[in-house]
């Protein structure tokens, strides 16, 4: 006997909501405030933020949270601030102080080392994060005493800028591929001079392809709940930078069915496209259908479902 399909709440939206995250609570604890007091009980996230973190989260309602994975590998830009002189356990300020240093550097020096982020194509992994090890968090192992193992990852630093060095304080703004640890980044910069430094602030400006201007506070989210369905992005335009096609009953037949669709080698006309493209189709009144890519199938050119997103009967 199959699994009893869970009761859609009638307040439940699909989509995305660009939330402006506030510093202080987790990204779990701003996703449970909206999935109770709001009814979204089908929620997900592209990629969290530290408490200490402000800015942008993409929050993921009902049929959208099936778009995470292609949202969640997107460029995020940051700026925020760290103090030299100091090093805590989490590597941000809200850590323990585990040592504190006198500074001895220049403007110069601070600058020098920032932009240094760029030449960097790998970093090591918080202890207090959520990567896991063995399926357990690193950050429950280390509140426990235990010894967390080292892991590395390979990032991506593809803008550096320096916006203010006023000893000890210094203010940056930098662009990186998904799950680099911007605190990691501060922590080999104190290593490099030799003094230690510590994250103070943090602000993600961006997720691409939203950014801050289309966030919405999370206390006006959740104070006002009848402005609630106008604040969240509908399905068809959660991938603004994809292609997307609107396609006649008898190709969204199909593509239920499971069919890939020929390629089209005329562009801008419906399913044109080259391999390795990605694309957003919609069925023919408009509602999300798939998400699909261009492969090869046969020696010949097809879009291929990465995702269906239409309703199951």
């Amino acid at each position: 006997m199959g699994r009893k399909r869970k009761k859609r709440s009638p307040e439940q939206r699909d989509g995305l909501l660009v939330l402006n995250k506030p510093s202080g609570p987790t990204s779990t604890a701003c996703l449970n405030d909206i999935k109770h007091q709001l009814k979204q009980f089908k929620i997900g996230h592209a990629g969290t933020l530290d408490p200490l973190a402000e800015g942008v989260l993409l929050v993921l309602l009902g049929q959208g949270t099936k778009l995470a994975t292609y949202l969640t590998g997107n460029t995020k830009t940051y700026s925020g601030t760290f103090r030299l002189g100091t090093t805590t356990d989490t590597l941000d300020i809200q850590g323990k102080v585990i040592k504190e240093c006198a500074v001895d550097a220049t403007k110069e020096d601070v600058e020098r080392e920032i932009l240094f982020w760029k030449e960097l194509t790998e970093q090591e992994v918080p202890a207090y994060s959520a990567a896991k090890h063995e399926g357990k968090p690193l950050y429950a192992l280390a509140r426990e005493g235990k010894e967390t193992p080292v892991k590395i990852k390979p990032i991506v630093i593809s803008h550096v800028e320096v916006l203010d060095v006023r000893m000890p304080e210094t203010a940056f703004r930098v662009s990186c591929s998904a799950g680099t640890y911007i605190r990691s980044l501060v922590h080999s910069l104190g290593l490099r001079m030799g003094c230690g430094a510590v994250l103070t602030s943090l602000n993600r400006e961006s997720s691409e392809p939203f950014g801050l201007d289309q966030a919405h506070d999370l206390e006006d989210v959740l104070k006002n709940p009848e402005l609630f369905p106008d604040k969240v992005i509908p399905m068809e335009d959660t991938l603004p930078h994809w292609p997307r096609f609107q396609l006649t009953e008898q190709l969204t037949g199909l593509v239920k069915n499971g069919a890939w669709l020929q390629v089209n080698n005329e562009p801008g006309e419906l399913l044109a496209g080259n391999l390795g493209d990605r694309a957003f189709l919609l069925d023919h009144e408009g509602n999300s259908l798939a998400l699909v890519e261009a492969k090869l199938q046969n020696d010949k050119p097809k879009w291929g479902i990465l995702r269906g997103l239409w309703e199951q009967d």
